[in-house]
């Protein structure tokens, strides 16, 4: 991975092996009580920084997981942001544990109080023997109302005074303090903390000094202040992270572009897609040139998201492997165009990284919200491909499929990611060196054609439902055809007649639905005796496997089947018809892969369960746990 220049942190021991196995297979875990019980609780529990939007605390946030991270401990940072430029209410969630769970824990052992306006609801939230550090700025500072909880009072912007007379810049410097305080009660390793700091500033070098004596400030405060002893959390260095990464799904998804042949993206910036575009756009700069040093990918940002997906096709159907990558309301927008494509035979990779809707909805929330509008997007009878990754190292392995299979199937292909998985960072095995060659699926070049003698565009030759193409410029006479949106021929001329017409979309639909035989597989784990089954897919993935692991450990035997694409694979009857319930977990407010399921199985509808979360904030283990131990009846809305 080192020849790419990605945004991502290595654990402290590199492994020559490469995993390339699912990120989400379950793990054996404790119970969700809060695990504060008046003795020291060690790398299980979560940190709240409780601070407002634009005040630059990011860095420092960053800085105390990466700092975790690299002590070897397994950490998930969660940035819940408002859509506004600054000034909003903002939480950054930062989840420790000992047993390598990765979703909202739904706890809050350790607050940093930092906002005036949310501060009397953020000392609420604290757990029961847990922590408070609050600004000395704050009223509250002087009596929390809390007798049940550890409270540090910090006069942060005093400390930050001494490095920056400049009011705003002293602002900035306020957030590295809590940095060194937060190191100094939870037993940091401050030469991690240190190196971090200079990592985090690497392209700004005169500030690594400057922050790293606002961390040391912090820490002599607390030192001086406080015995971290009286802290009964602790963060202890392990060896959970050795050879792994530490990256964003973002990233991760515009690294797997670049490595499976994307050579054109076209794209309209949108929250929480962006940086997939960025990404694709800075890695393909500096790694996608000839042997000349000419860059052979090119990039155009479009005047909206309709346009962008105009873009794709229109370089789809020259030959190139391209992409857009949108949410929710560009999709919608995109439907003329996605029916254009489906029609037509195109290929294009288009990435959706779900929030929170409908309409403008909650921009900078998560959710599961697009798959229906995915799977059947456009008007007539349209189903589209559709993968559904979870973790870094399938958005990096899905998106090189979903190239191969645009260009296999001819046709537009969606991958499904989400805000949660998207934009926020995650511990992943090292994503594996892909030297496998490219499927590009049936295209005849001009030897080919001169030895079959015929070529007709829409016309099924081997059975499959997928017909040949051609690419422009190839020079032989029967290589042009009309391409139609509209009513068409095997041979692509116009027509209405109903038999004609019936004979191409009737073709179409054998197309997608024999896709299964090279979409993902859905995967199966747990207990193959359990009467009780969970099906889910994409980022739920995280929640639904500790659920499971704390079932277990209270008696409760379940299975589980992650769904990995659309169409459904017929490992899902099996999987259904093999268990009394299933319950569908995911986060929507109407259950629409539920929907789809019953859809296809309507002889099984009565076994499906939806247990559903939709509030905007990555799903949690608990309300699986909760529905599933009262037999919740659907649906079950959590």
């Amino acid at each position: 991975m080192s020849c790419y220049p990605v945004p991502l942190f290595l654990g402290r021991k590199r492994h020559s092996s490469v995993h390339s196995g699912p990120t989400c297979q379950p793990i054996s875990v404790p119970t969700m009580s809060s695990p504060l019980s008046g003795n020291d609780t060690i790398n299980d529990f979560t940190i709240n920084v409780a601070t407002v939007n634009g005040s630059g605390s990011a860095s420092s946030n960053l800085i105390l997981a990466k700092s975790i991270f690299r002590m070897g401990v397994h950490v998930t940072p969660k940035n819940l942001f408002p859509s506004n430029i600054s000034g909003l209410p903002t939480w950054f969630l930062i989840r420790v544990s000992e047993k390598g769970y990765s979703a909202r824990s739904g706890r809050t052992e350790f607050v940093i109080a930092l906002n005036p306006k949310t501060v009397a609801k953020d000392i609420a939230a604290v757990d029961k023997g847990g922590v408070l550090l609050i600004d000395e700025k704050m009223p509250q500072s002087q009596s929390v109302g809390r007798d049940d909880i550890t409270v540090f009072v910090v006069p942060f912007a005093k400390l930050a005074k001494e490095f920056a007379p400049d009011p705003r810049l002293r602002k900035l410097l306020a957030n590295m303090v809590y940095v060194g305080v937060v190191a100094h009660l939870l037993k940091m390793d401050v030469d991690v903390v240190m190196s971090i700091v200079a990592e985090q500033f690497a392209k700004k070098p005169k500030l690594i000094t400057l922050n790293q004596d606002v961390v040391k400030a912090g820490l002599a405060y607390a030192n001086e202040n406080f015995d971290a002893a009286t802290c009964p959390l602790r963060v202890e260095p392990r060896q959970m992270n050795d050879g792994k990464l530490f990256i964003e799904g973002n990233t991760a998804t515009g690294l797997g572009c670049v490595m499976g042949g994307c050579s054109f993206v076209g794209w309209y910036p949108i929250t929480p897609s962006s940086s997939v575009c960025e990404e694709t756009i800075r890695i393909a700069g500096k790694t996608r040139t000839d042997t000349e040093g000419k860059v052979n990918f090119a990039a155009v940002q479009a005047e909206d998201e309709l346009a962008s997906l105009g873009l794709a096709l229109g370089a789809g159907w020259a030959g190139a492997r391209s992409m857009t990558a949108t949410a929710g309301p560009g999709i919608s927008l995109m439907a003329e165009f996605a029916g254009f494509g489906y029609y037509a035979e195109i290929p294009a990779v288009v990435i959706d990284v779900q929030r929170v809707g409908p309409s403008t909805g909650m921009p900078t929330r998560t959710q599961q919200g697009d798959v229906s509008l995915c799977r059947f997007l456009s008007h007539g009878d349209t189903e589209h491909i559709v993968l559904l990754p979870a973790g870094p190292v399938e958005l990096y392995e899905h998106a090189q499929q979903s190239f191969d299979l645009a260009e296999r199937f001819q046709t537009p292909v969606f991958l499904l990611s989400d805000l949660d998985m998207g934009m926020n960072y995650w511990i992943s095995e090292e994503l594996p060196y892909t030297e496998r060659d490219f499927d590009r699926g049936k295209v005849l070049d001009k030897k080919a054609l001169e030895e079959i003698g015929e070529f007709a565009r829409y016309k099924e030759v081997d059975g499959d439902g997928v017909p040949y193409r051609t690419l422009p410029g190839t020079r032989h006479p029967l290589a042009p055809y009309f391409t139609r949106g509209s009513g068409h021929t095997e041979t692509a001329s116009y027509t209405e007649d109903p038999d004609e017409y019936k004979t191409v979309i009737e073709r179409i639909k054998r197309k997608i639905d024999g896709s299964v035989s090279h979409t993902p597989a859905p995967i199966l784990a747990g207990d193959g005796e359990a009467s009780i089954g969970i099906i889910h897919y994409g980022s739920t993935a995280y929640a639904v496997s500790e659920a499971r692991d704390v079932l277990a450990g209270e008696g409760v035997a379940t299975r589980e089947l992650r769904i990995c694409s659309l169409p459904l694979h017929d490992a899902v009857t099996q999987f259904i018809e093999e268990c009394d319930v299933v319950y569908v977990a995911e986060q929507n407010r109407d259950g629409q892969m539920a929907d789809i399921i019953r859809i296809k199985l309507p002889h099984l509808a009565t076994k499906i369960r939806k247990l559903n979360y939709y509030a905007g904030l990555p799903m949690a283990a608990q309300p699986i746990i909760e529905a599933v131990r009262a037999g919740a009846p659907e649906p079950a809305h959590v």
